[in-house]
């Protein structure tokens, strides 16, 4: 009986040890298959790039002209106050982007009206109206993170940028050089995010940095910047803010990306799946759930395999661009549910 025990028990760890060499193998498959995917796209825009934004940019031509005009005369006027143009266009421009999207947004979130846009809603019983108190504590928290940190990394940002060169020189990026920074900024970002994301999921972490901002299971577009300090710090702001500093970015180019990453953030935790906007399902659902759906554009999701249950659910077919007036949640409607 002895023997026979130790012999279960034998094979029971060895069991447990392969499950754990399963695992890792996984993880480890899944980290060669993002290398591969990544590397595939760099070396796709570096093949492809050159000829297809030379069409574009013949296309960009007069207007390429104006915008070197019109900032011209915005880089004579701040002659020899280039910090204060660099900070005018990383603060204040992209704050104000920020500020006027959620604006609209929390005119309807707050009202429950016009019904027009509230039947967007993706969780329909949800935020109508949103809780104003809960809401006010929110932008306590989010005028925080933008004035003290956000602020103190953009000024570091501004120092480490100038070793490069000047961030303010007289000529803008041609349009070719602008479309592959912000393709570079895209990838430093899914990729920092993704990683710097599910760190913070860990139990570990959750509870004392995370879980703050998944008080709000159902978001609106001004949480999206609703976190604690150091999340907001390594989390929101280093996979936006370590792209044009590694590049050395124009102004102009760092600008355009700050309020494309804003604006973009917004629009994920909004609520509102909107015609003609992104698709903010993605996201939704992982307030919605928690364990699934940590990227920014889904592909280091797949192939971490930590989309799986979202694919299986109405959410995803639902996690398209709305090209008509008719919501989504009507046209692909839920399951009915037990007992209907």
């Amino acid at each position: 009986m002895t023997v026979q025990t130790r012999a279960s028990d034998t094979r029971g760890a060895a069991s447990t040890y392969s499950s754990k060499q399963e695992g890792s193998g996984g993880l480890w498959d899944s980290v060669k298959k993002a290398a591969v995917v990544i590397g595939s796209g760099i070396l796709f825009l570096a093949a492809f790039g050159n000829s297809l934004t030379w069409h574009l940019q013949r296309f960009w031509g007069a207007s390429g002209d104006f915008w070197q005009d019109q900032w011209t005369k915005l880089h004579v006027t701040y002659e020899g106050h280039h910090t204060t143009l660099f900070y005018l266009g990383t603060m204040l421009v992209p704050t104000l982007a920020f500020w006027v999207t959620n604006a609209l947004l929390l005119l309807v979130d707050t009202t429950g009206k016009p019904s027009f846009i509230t039947r967007y809603r993706i969780q329909v019983d949800k935020n109508n109206p949103v809780d104003t108190g809960k809401l006010r504590h929110a932008m306590k928290t989010v005028l925080f993170n933008q004035f003290f940190i956000s602020g103190p990394m953009v000024v570091a940002a501004y120092y480490l940028m100038t070793l490069r060169g000047d961030p303010c020189s007289p000529e803008l990026p041609t349009f070719h050089r602008a479309l592959m920074e912000l393709a570079f900024f895209s990838l430093v970002e899914e990729v920092i995010f993704y990683y710097s994301h599910r760190l913070f999921h860990h139990p570990s972490l959750y509870k004392r940095f995370h879980k703050q901002h998944h008080e709000w299971t159902a978001p609106i577009g001004v949480v999206s910047i609703y976190a604690h300090p150091l999340e907001h710090f390594i989390a929101n702001m280093l996979p936006v803010a370590l792209g044009p500093v590694v590049l050395g970015s124009h102004l102009t180019t760092t600008c355009m990306w700050y309020c494309l990453a804003l604006v973009s953030t917004t629009i994920s935790h909004c609520g509102y799946h909107l015609p003609f906007l992104p698709s903010p399902e993605f996201h939704d659902f992982h307030h919605l759930r928690f364990n699934q759906c940590f990227g920014v554009f889904g592909v280091l999701d797949r192939l971490h395999g930590t989309d799986t249950k979202f694919r299986q659910t109405k959410q995803y077919e639902r996690h398209s661009l709305l090209t008509s007036l008719t919501p989504l949640n009507e046209s692909i409607p839920d399951p009915p549910k037990k007992g209907q």
